[in-house]
């Protein structure tokens, strides 16, 4: 598991800072603090005439990475990794839904950062994706669109995957949706059940099936594209099927149907014994919702599914989806022909309440 925080020495700031880590002096700009010493795990920076010191193991690159420090704390978050293709900010843990496998279980306080992770999104690499989740970050919707019109300016070169539960989008958001740029953004929005019933009661929230339905013209028309997602559970399993048929008739217009397997921490930890679906040992209606997907020209891919744990025939659409800072491998992948393609399991996955027919390929 990769570590997204750097034991920093603290500073005397009052206000949040943005920093990004250079090991040459060439063209430094107001963000950047470049490296003037080392001493095993200890490294100073020089940023604006004063010091900056890190600590952090000789196998770990900083060059060209963004930071954000906090007053107070003794540590920094890793924002921008310049080497990854992972790179997520955390906009808002508030979330207006309570879905029985979130990982990020919601909380009451929010904490403005949009300045800041504008700031840290304006020093990334050339080309790079930048994901943004929470909590829901449309709750704050104006503070958000603000920020991605204003990269749009800055940095046009910028793309982002953009998680949302689909419940904030109003017809006055497409001229600003065009604006950013549809191309730009692609919007991971979840959907569960093809029936009012099941999706609410999953995502606990009266009226959000209803409500998704009205979001997802509304991004239709705005030319947004959209990656469905859906986890696979014991709740919605028999369901999916019929979700296939759903999505291929009112939804066909969807960049990609991202059918997921459950995550062992948040909720889902708490929920797991009543809602993780074992696909590695019972991929029937799963199998029959990829053929109907499919049979309709809907993109399917499977996320968080080990290639062991699905048949062979689906293989092909199972990606290395899983983040490589929470990404670990099972010992028995050791000698799997498979490894190298294989996207493995969450660091926080339990074999022993886990997959039972999983073994090396």
């Amino acid at each position: 598991m990769i570590d997204l925080r750097i034991q920093l020495e603290p500073l005397p700031i009052v206000n949040p800072l943005i920093v990004r880590l250079r090991n040459e002096a060439d063209d430094l700009g107001p963000n950047d603090a470049v490296l003037i010493g080392t001493d095993g795990a200890r490294r100073e920076y020089d940023f604006q005439g004063f010091s900056l010191t890190l600590h952090a193991a000789d196998d770990i690159v900083l060059d060209n990475d963004v930071i954000m420090i906090l007053p107070g704390q003794a540590s920094a978050r890793r924002l921008i990794r310049a080497d990854s293709q992972h790179n997520t900010f955390l906009i808002t843990e508030q979330c207006d839904q309570l879905c029985l496998m979130c990982s990020q279980p919601p909380k009451k306080n929010h904490v403005d950062l949009f300045a800041e992770l504008e700031t840290a999104a304006s020093l990334a690499p050339t080309n790079a994706y930048i994901g943004l989740s929470g909590g829901e970050p449309l709750l704050h919707k104006c503070k958000l669109f603000g920020m991605l019109l204003s990269l749009a300016k800055t940095r046009p070169d910028l793309k982002f995957h953009i998680l949302s539960n689909g419940q904030h989008f109003d017809e006055v958001d497409i001229a600003t949706l065009q604006e950013i740029g549809p191309e730009r953004i692609l919007w991971g929005i979840p959907l569960y059940a093809d029936e009012t019933e099941l999706h609410d009661a999953i995502v606990k929230k009266q009226g959000a099936f209803d409500r998704l339905l009205q979001s997802f013209a509304i991004l239709f028309e705005a030319g947004a594209a959209i990656e469905l997602r859906t986890v696979v559970m014991r709740q919605n399993d028999i369901n999916l099927p019929a979700l296939a048929g759903f999505v291929g008739t009112a939804l066909p217009f969807v960049e990609r149907w991202a059918i997921m397997q459950l995550e062992n921490i948040g909720f889902g930890r708490m929920n797991w014994d009543l809602s993780f679906k074992d696909t590695s040992t019972d991929f029937d209606n799963l199998a029959r919702a990829i053929n109907i997907a499919t049979a309709r020209d809907v993109p399917v891919q499977l996320y968080n599914f080990p290639l062991c744990s699905v048949p062979v025939r689906y293989r092909v659409l199972a990606a290395a989806s899983i983040s490589d800072w929470k990404n670990k491998q099972e010992p028995f992948c050791t000698n799997c022909s498979a490894r190298q393609r294989c996207g493995g399991f969450f660091e926080w996955y339990d074999h022993s309440k886990g997959f039972k027919g999983l073994g090396p390929i």
